[in-house]
């Protein structure tokens, strides 16, 4: 059973901010709650629920600001990838 990635992603994120005040279309960054080190764990955390690496052409800061963008790279590299992950992108 797939779970779809904009939740994934949103539970993920959404340790990080108190009071579950997070917003899919909330800058993470801008937030102050999420520094380089937490960038690189969403790098590793994508790329576990893709199955592969993000191409070094979408590994760009604005690739991650939101839970929406996020989203939407799932759903566009799980089709470049061949893996198909199951994604809800809104």
């Amino acid at each position: 059973m797939f779970t779809d990635a904009r939740s994934e992603i949103r539970e993920f994120v959404a340790k990080r901010f108190p009071e579950g005040r997070l917003q899919d279309d909330h800058d993470i960054f801008e937030s102050g709650f999420v520094n380089s080190l937490f960038a690189m764990e969403l790098v590793m955390f994508i790329e576990q629920r893709l199955g592969d690496r993000i191409p070094n052409d979408e590994l760009m800061l604005d690739n991650f600001r939101t839970v929406d963008v996020m989203t939407d790279l799932v759903g566009r590299l799980g089709g470049r990838n061949g893996h198909g992950a199951a994604t809800e992108v809104a």
